[in-house]
């Protein structure tokens, strides 16, 4: 799950993370309040938005010359003016995509004379299951146009879990970032904090992009990205009524509902299957025989025909969707049941495009001849292979 950077700031400042001064605002007049709030005379305006990038990007409905999502005011009067030009508008980053996210909520914050920027973040890394903190000079800039060009600026310091963070790591992030003496142990103490808080929240990642030297020498987060581990809300219930529908895509909401787990990808052919491994092995296979997979949908290993019938709905809700690919290898999940599902779904959204199906494990006879006397277009496929070639040869026909 993630969340706002107005409440990712809101919430790091609960650890003693240094921010400056902001309010959050969904309206034009709240903006121009939130500016009076604040000393000035210098102001920054920020769409609030789920992406990054939002500085350099561009807003649909505006002209090629106007200003990106990240805009500096000298006056109420500018900051009114942003937020009536910001508010309503489409967003477009290189995080967004095309189709860009709609700026329903701006973050005026105070001004900040800025001396020289950095890049910290605090990941997971499945590779060692460790904490990773990953720290560069080069902050203000996008991180992976960073570690294609000078790979060598990007220092990852680990923190084993059975000793937590040390000394030595603060050491080493302020080593990483050329500080010495006060920033130095600045930089350590913000360290700590910013790892307190992500143990604290079950945090999966928080990005401070830019972690700021102020011209009277004080560090300080500019901006920060905060994402959760969604297995781990039941314990943060505070964290969960954070979360922004708004930003999120409708079908995967609808997912979430069913503990599907779904997310929407480009192509045309839907994907219905159990197992995230499978699931992966199934939307390569796509790609070799030339076509895209619309979703990635793992319906897990003990789904009920409900379960399986709202999954098949949610593919069919997508209207990119040309052709439906269910590659099921029952174990625990019984090959009937898939097929009951499927049909039940075809049945109450009247199936309008091509479906093929492959069916394999348990119970697969009872499946197979539960689909075959449906009385419904399913294609049947013997293995992956043959019912990949299938999916992309229906859909090419149906074109």
């Amino acid at each position: 799950m993630n969340i706002h950077e107005y409440q990712a700031k809101e919430l790091l400042a609960k650890f003693g993370v240094p921010v400056p001064a902001g309010h959050a605002a969904m309206s034009v007049d709240e903006a121009v309040e939130a500016a009076k709030q604040l000393p000035g005379p210098l102001w920054v305006v920020k769409a609030q938005i789920h992406a990054g990038g939002r500085g350099k990007g561009k807003f649909k409905e505006l002209g090629p010359d106007a200003k990106g999502g990240v805009r500096l005011a000298k006056s109420v009067d500018e900051v009114r003016a942003n937020a009536e030009e910001m508010l309503g508008k489409t967003l477009v980053t290189i995080q967004t995509g095309a189709e860009g996210k709609q700026v329903q909520r701006l973050y005026i914050t105070d001004g900040v004379d800025i001396a020289k920027e950095f890049y910290l973040a605090l990941l997971v890394d499945r590779a060692t299951g460790r904490v990773a903190i990953v720290a560069s000079t080069e902050g203000g800039m996008d991180i992976e146009q960073v570690a294609h060009d000078a790979p060598e600026k990007i220092h990852t310091i680990t923190v084993d879990p059975a000793t937590g963070l040390m000394p030595h790591h603060g050491r080493a992030v302020a080593a990483a970032l050329g500080l010495s003496g006060d920033l130095a142990k600045q930089a350590a103490n913000v360290t700590a904090k910013l790892y307190d808080a992500f143990l604290g929240t079950d945090a999966s990642q928080i990005e401070i992009n830019p972690l700021a030297i102020t011209e009277d020498n004080k560090l300080m987060v500019l901006d920060a990205k905060v994402g959760f581990d969604s297995n781990a809300m039941f314990r943060h219930k505070d964290l969960a009524e954070l979360r922004d529908l708004t930003e999120e895509d409708p079908m995967e909401i609808e997912a979430s509902k069913y503990d599907l787990a779904y997310i929407k990808l480009d192509g045309d052919i839907g994907c219905m299957v159990n197992g995230a491994g499978l699931a992966m092995a199934t939307m390569d296979i796509i790609k070799l025989n030339g076509a895209f997979p619309a979703n990635f949908l793992d319906v897990g290993g003990g789904a009920s025909k409900e379960k399986v019938t709202a999954a098949f709905k949610i593919i069919l809700s997508d209207p990119a969707v040309k052709g439906i690919l269910v590659n099921i290898f029952g174990g625990i999940m019984r090959c009937d049941t898939i097929a009951e599902g499927i049909v039940a779904a075809a049945r109450e959204v009247d199936l309008d495009v091509p479906l093929v199906v492959r069916l394999e494990g348990t119970n697969v006879s009872q499946g197979k001849e539960i689909l075959a006397n449906s009385g419904l277009p399913i294609v049947a496929a013997n293995d992956l292979g043959d019912a990949a070639r299938k999916i992309v040869a229906q859909v090419k026909v149906a074109a």
